[in-house]
């Protein structure tokens, strides 16, 4: 891969290089293609966003939001194809609050994964989280001096510019991504329930190395993904699984139990109270 002159991989889902008019409205209207929870960018601030998906790192191509994760939502299939036997009828909820014993929050899971039965009923149900790269240096400059001119900047040199932006995986991977999983997946080990984590090659390396297991006696399913980089000045990245590691959950130095977490059948209540709130 030639070193790039500049950060940027993508900008509201397209490449810094596609002056195609749609790429032109979603850059104007700070729009994502990725299945946000609005039709905008809201990636740092809602006014004003950060709407930068992916930068060019050493390796290839760094996801930076956890939202580029979700293109064709792949993911949830991938999660899916772990978390339950082949053909379960299944469906998502995103941002879905777990609690304690006394119904304090402790947190969110990005998305659960409900399995239901021919009455509609949920009989099981999974956790997705999803760890997009964090970076060290100043990503917002570069961003908006090619929001600028989106043409006249395309081609821009930043390497000189002080704060130099890269993908940082030490830092929040193990600090961020461990502290929350060793909760978590101590929670959802104690109700029985499996666990699968989305991110980058790099975020996966930089965790300490979990003895390996078959998919079957799992209780966390690592899957990694890459972008396959684009071909024409007008294409995107496309997302797709390069490979799956399997262990068991994460040691941590206290048990959550379930003495510390709400009972599963007020859990898999509120599920269905959500599930009801969606429906259109």
């Amino acid at each position: 891969m030639k070193e790039p002159s500049q950060p940027l991989a993508e900008v509201f889902g397209h490449l810094l290089t596609d002056q195609s008019s749609k790429a032109e409205r979603y850059r104007s209207r700070c729009l994502c293609p990725f299945n946000n929870k609005v039709p905008n960018c809201t990636k740092d601030k809602a006014i004003n966003p950060l709407g930068v998906c992916s930068v060019y790192a050493e390796t290839g191509i760094a996801i930076t939001c956890p939202t580029r994760f979700r293109q064709d939502w792949i993911i949830v299939d991938d999660a899916a194809e772990f978390l339950f036997p082949p053909k379960t009828k299944w469906t998502t909820l995103t941002e879905v609050c777990l609690n304690d014993k006394n119904g304090k929050s402790v947190g969110n899971i990005g998305i659960v994964l409900a399995a239901y039965n021919e009455a509609g009923e949920i009989v099981d149900f999974g956790a997705l989280e999803v760890q997009a790269v964090h970076l060290s240096g100043d990503i917002r400059n570069p961003f908006e001096r090619y929001m600028q001119n989106p043409e006249k900047h395309a081609g821009m040199d930043w390497r000189n510019e002080e704060n130099y932006p890269r993908p940082d995986y030490l830092s929040p991977s193990r600090k961020q991504l461990a502290n929350q999983l060793l909760f978590k997946s101590g929670i959802l080990n104690a109700w029985r329930k499996r666990l699968a984590v989305a991110l980058n090659e790099g975020s996966f390396q930089a965790l300490q190395r979990f003895p390996e297991v078959s998919k079957e006696q799992a209780d966390i399913a690592w899957l990694i993904y890459d972008l396959k980089r684009p071909i024409g000045q007008t294409d995107k990245g496309k997302l797709f699984l390069s490979r799956a590691v399997y262990t068991k959950r994460l040691e941590a130095p206290y048990e959550p139990s379930l003495s510390t977490a709400e009972p599963l059948k007020r859990f898999m209540a509120r599920l269905e109270s959500e599930m009801e709130r969606v429906v259109v």
